[in-house]
């Protein structure tokens, strides 16, 4: 019977890897979004501060509906399959991601516009939030076991790239005059998601199911009951490990990603371009080390790896905001480019290494939910939190690192606990 592993594992890898970086240019546009634009246009009656944490507030949301979306799809793809529940993700995010470019602002519709971004996102929040552990579980559960963690690690290397592409098409239609711009230039990234939606359909639906979940099913052998309730009665454990080892990597990324725009344009008065093009650069670094890391990781162990991660970006906490400080391109542009390399350090090796701690009747489910839990918890908050502690400093950042330095020793704790997993047999 032509099966699963009939199927390339560098095609399998490749149409992970798309439609992933699809997804996270849906998801990220509306960060960038939040930090530059929707204060203005969704919340114009608040102040600058209090917009732009109106903003980040639903921002938020989709964080919260993430650990929903992991629950939800994690349910059909443990019982139904990987790839139905993928090809599912794909259409809700890219579709409410179109939506949202659609919009009334706030001058148009009223307090109505605001609900409708909330209710958006939301929705674009519960296809992310079940995307992520099938795409990477694709990519796990077939090819060679020693280099897992590189091959799995491409499909973290699609986040990158959706930022990539958000963040440059974000950038070019902010070359557009303010006020086009604000009338209808930044609505433009949002309608074309739609069609890097049809592409990533297209791959995700030429990809045959995993072989090992394949192996279940004839063994007529799914989850008993709920994998949800297996998952929590058999696995408790490694969903806490799991979120939190999540905490940094999660805060650091949205506050490198999306934090620093607003702080950069609205506390130290740095042009919006510059912000921007240091995005940009430091997500082709971050493209380049997230196979790097997955790769070291299948040498030396995962937990080594994703612990130097964790507290190097501790160490950088306070140097971070010491080079934003000095206002020049080089100092700032460095600043966020070393973060997100760090970053990378923890997020080479987290798909492995979190596909690792379930086994295959409940790994979707497993996976999702201590991935998506952590996620309102730490990255969903991060610019919030942030901002709200700047707002209570009257500027001072300090409170901003101490607390970057807290989410990062939850991290170093939850690795420390946990099983080192390199070596683990995915058929059990």
């Amino acid at each position: 019977m032509n099966r699963a592993p009939n199927t390339s594992i560098a095609r399998v890898v490749a149409a992970s890897f798309v439609g992933t970086a699809i997804e996270w240019y849906d998801f990220f546009l509306y960060g960038t979004a939040a930090a530059l634009v929707f204060n203005k246009l969704f919340f114009p009656d608040f102040d600058p501060v209090a917009g732009t944490m109106a903003a980040f507030g639903t921002y938020a949301v989709g964080f919260l509906a993430r650990p929903f979306g992991g629950v939800l799809f994690g349910h059909f793809g443990d019982r139904v399959g990987r790839k139905s529940a993928l090809v599912a993700t794909l259409m809700i995010v890219g579709l409410s991601t179109f939506a949202i470019g659609l919009l009334p602002t706030y001058n148009a519709a009223g307090v109505l516009a605001p609900i409708l971004l909330v209710v958006l996102r939301f929705v674009q929040g519960l296809g992310v939030g079940g995307e992520w552990a099938g795409a990477v579980l694709m990519v796990a559960e077939r090819g060679n076991p020693r280099w897992r963690g590189f091959a799995a690690s491409w499909v973290q290397a699609g986040a990158p790239v959706g930022l990539l592409l958000a963040t440059g098409a974000f950038g070019l239609v902010s070359l557009l005059p303010e006020g086009e711009f604000l009338a209808w230039g930044w609505r433009v990234p949002f309608l074309l998601g739609v069609v890097l939606t049809g592409v990533g359909l297209f791959l995700r639906l030429k990809v045959l199911e995993s072989p090992l979940f394949e192996k279940v099913l004839e063994e007529k052998k799914p989850a008993e009951g709920l994998p949800l309730l297996e998952v929590l009665r058999k696995h408790p454990k490694n969903v806490l490990l799991a979120m939190g080892a999540r905490m940094a990597e999660n805060a650091f990324y949205y506050f490198f990603t999306v934090f620093c725009l607003s702080y950069g344009t609205q506390q130290l008065g740095l042009p919006r371009a510059l912000l921007l093009d240091g995005v940009l650069l430091a997500a082709v670094a971050h493209l380049i080390a997230v196979p790097c890391f997955g790769a070291l990781s299948d040498r030396v162990g995962r937990k080594p790896v994703y612990l130097g991660g964790a507290v190097f970006l501790a160490c950088f906490a306070f140097p971070f905001f010491w080079m934003m400080s000095t206002r020049q391109t080089e100092w700032v542009t460095s600043a966020i480019v070393i973060g997100m390399i760090g970053h990378a350090a923890m997020y080479g090796p987290q798909a492995a290494f979190l596909s690792e701690l379930f086994g295959t009747k409940v790994r979707y489910t497993g996976a999702s939910l201590g991935y998506q839990l952590a996620a309102p918890l730490s990255g969903g908050i991060a610019p919030l939190v942030a901002t709200a502690l700047l707002r209570e400093s009257g500027g001072d950042p300090w409170p901003v690192a101490v607390y970057l330095v807290g989410m990062a020793l939850i991290t170093v704790v939850a690795v420390l606990f946990a099983a080192e997993t390199r070596h683990r047999d995915l058929s059990g």
